[in-house]
């Protein structure tokens, strides 16, 4: 992507031209702050505060009867939130739930289909998976008394930073069940080529599942097209639900009717929910693998947040996610180069998902001297620093005020005034 010129005025004009400028009004920006973390927090909007706040009043005034009659009736609410995020990753309303979070989503995908059966016994994930996912998994191994170090698979990384998808086939054998990986990594920001790797998985009858967490209103998907099984996330990153915000979960349709693995009576149909029967009726959607009733405080936030997205449309948001991180990159190729940065992120755009992954070896320093100077960066141990400026509310004047200032703390060394440690969060 060739920019005309990599100065503060180019960057004004492009945000002159922006078409999504007028969601960051939406947003409450910190005062004096670059916030570039949004793919660990997403910013709060005031439709997210108004629909909380809407919830809050319901049940003032309505008590228990904001189960049917609220606004947006609590009871129906994870199924509308789930039809809201259905565009999102290329999904039928159905196949969409709103529930649980990332860790417990997996749980459930894994309690419910994950058949270790003959020789079908292993699990097959990656060496660069965000931790939570392995837990998670070697847990579930454990539960069918088999053990982690013989069959949970991590295909491995040639350089560290990414995944190479013939790898990842080549370890599709007859022996593997499932496979669980992530749209996009955590670290690198690497794009995995979803189709193809669930068409490698089918041809082999193996399952798959993909956690979302940093692909999810980033870049745009197709899951019902791609056939992809199962897919997981949380949506407080680029979805900006909040902290804590409820989860999500999708379940291709061909899988409707599968017996929850861990069973709880909100995943039953909602017409015979409250007959209160000791025989589960599950749903025949998404919705059967809801296990206890919604944390509603928690899911208030997302009406507001989806219908940002609803209007923007992920086409003009990836189109615009894309351009900032370009213009960051070669900002930062341009600017800092004498200062020793290694640039970890995919260059090609359809690997390249919505963050930037620099390593430096004072990283953990320069993250804390950044924060002090008024950009919000994220730390990723041992030597990461990731920035995420995002479509809806970044403009491409931080992103050009962001790397001076980088700048300005490695031409000075302020940086070394702090110790180069992580705080208790990173």
């Amino acid at each position: 992507m060739g920019w005309k010129a990599l100065t503060k005025q180019n960057a004004i004009e492009l945000d002159e031209m922006d078409e999504l400028k007028k969601y960051r009004e939406e947003f409450y920006i910190p005062q004096n702050c670059i916030y570039f973390d949004g793919n660990s927090l997403g910013l709060l909007s005031k439709r997210s505060e108004e629909t909380l706040l809407s919830l809050l009043d319901s049940w003032k005034n309505l008590g228990i009867d904001g189960w049917t009659e609220a606004k947006e009736p609590w009871f129906y609410l994870s199924e509308r939130l789930g039809e809201m995020t259905a565009p999102l990753i290329g999904a039928k309303p159905e196949e969409v739930i709103v529930t649980g979070s990332t860790t417990m989503n997996l749980h459930q995908v894994l309690s419910t289909f994950y058949k270790p059966e003959g020789k079908r016994k292993k699990l097959l994930a990656d060496e660069l998976n965000f931790p939570t996912d392995i837990y998670a998994i070697k847990s579930q191994l454990l539960v069918h008394g088999l053990d982690p170090d013989e069959y949970l698979i991590r295909v491995e990384s040639g350089d560290g930073h990414f995944l190479a998808e013939e790898d990842i086939v080549a370890e599709m054998t007859e022996e593997v069940a499932m496979v669980v990986l992530s749209g996009v990594l955590y670290r690198s920001g690497q794009i995995l080529d979803m189709e193809h790797i669930t068409k490698e998985a089918h041809k082999r009858d193996i399952l798959v599942a993909f956690d979302l967490c940093h692909s999810i209103g980033s870049i745009e998907h197709a899951l019902s097209e791609w056939g992809v099984e199962f897919a997981f996330w949380c949506n407080y990153k680029h979805l900006n639900g909040g902290p804590g915000a409820v989860g999500g979960l999708y379940v291709n349709e061909r899988h409707f009717g599968a017996r929850p693995g861990l069973a709880g009576w909100f995943g039953s149909d909602k017409d015979r929910q409250f007959d209160l029967e000791h025989e589960m009726t599950p749903a025949e959607t998404a919705g059967a693998l809801q296990t206890g009733t919604p944390h509603l405080l928690s899911a208030a936030p997302l009406l507001g947040s989806l219908s940002i997205f609803q209007e923007a449309g992920m086409e003009k948001i990836r189109k615009k996610s894309l351009q900032l991180t370009d213009f960051m990159i070669q900002l930062i190729e341009t600017e800092l180069d004498a200062y020793s940065f290694i640039n970890r992120t995919p260059r090609e755009e359809a690997k390249r998902g919505g963050h930037i992954f620099l390593e430096h070896e004072e990283a953990a320093r320069i993250c804390k001297a950044l924060k002090q100077h008024g950009v919000v960066p994220d730390f990723r141990a041992p030597n990461g620093i990731r920035f995420a400026p995002v479509a809806l509310y970044n403009t491409f004047a931080e992103v050009w005020d962001a790397v001076q200032i980088l700048k300005e703390i490695m031409e000075k060394e302020t940086y070394k005034q702090f110790a180069n440690e992580r705080d208790v969060i990173a």
